[in-house]
């Protein structure tokens, strides 16, 4: 499990990043200033950084130079949108990548996982398999969106494809109706729970040889869902 370390100083941009690295299988470590985030860094050892440019304490831009200078941590910083020349600045000493808020948490997430599987690959390892998870004859691929079974194409939606990924991803994890809402439609999302419950009937018709029998997809009653298979990756 990849360890991110993420710095900002605004709670908001904390808490909903957090959740929605989390849900996608990374260890998330946080801190709201530069003093901070060098304490943890020393200690933690994290395999990213989220951080922002412009915090109490000790900016983002000297803890920047301080990490650059002992070590190669790939770094993601955040700045706001009339700081340009930060973000010029930044690319500069090294960064891996910018982003600039307000920023969707899902950008953030696919950007952490392509530097990820990129400074792997450059280091000769082989990638994270946060991208790729295979059960049986089931494989789905979430950096290319992709689902097979048996090699065969399986068409979803996108909606469906996160439902899946979620659930394969956390395999044995029940989740109720409401989380699955949450996560999958935002957690700002108010609707009813019957929305997930046609999106997994639809799922099963499209992955299991008998969707009322399903071999993946198991409903816990009363609860809500989990997914089993012996994981072949």
């Amino acid at each position: 499990m990849a360890k991110v370390l993420l710095v900002d100083d605004e709670a908001n941009i904390i808490d909903v990043s957090k959740r929605y690295l989390e849900r996608d299988g990374f260890q998330v470590i946080t801190a709201s200033d530069g003093e901070e985030a060098m304490c943890l860094w020393r200690t933690e050892a994290p395999d990213l950084l989220v951080l922002d440019l412009m915090m109490p304490k000790k900016d983002g831009f000297q803890v920047f130079q301080e990490i650059r200078h002992e070590d190669d941590v790939p770094i993601i910083i955040l700045t706001a949108r009339c700081e340009e020349m930060d973000r010029l600045v930044g690319l500069t000493m090294g960064a891996d990548d910018y982003l600039t808020k307000p920023f969707s948490p899902r950008e953030l997430v696919l950007r952490a996982q392509t530097i990820l599987r990129r400074v792997a690959i450059g280091r000769g390892k082989k990638p994270t398999s946060f991208d790729q998870l295979k059960y049986g004859p089931l494989h789905i691929d979430s950096d290319k969106r992709m689902v097979q079974i048996n090699q065969q194409l399986i068409n979803l939606t996108a909606k469906e494809f996160d439902l899946l990924w979620l659930l394969a991803s956390h395999p044995k994890q029940v989740f109720s109706r409401n989380q699955l809402l949450e996560r999958i439609w935002d957690f700002e999302y108010e609707g009813d729970t019957t929305t997930v419950t046609v999106h997994i009937r639809r799922l099963r018709e499209k992955i299991e040889e008998l969707p009322s029998k399903p071999r993946y997809i198991q409903t816990v009653w009363g609860i809500g869902y989990k997914f089993e298979g012996d994981d072949d990756s």
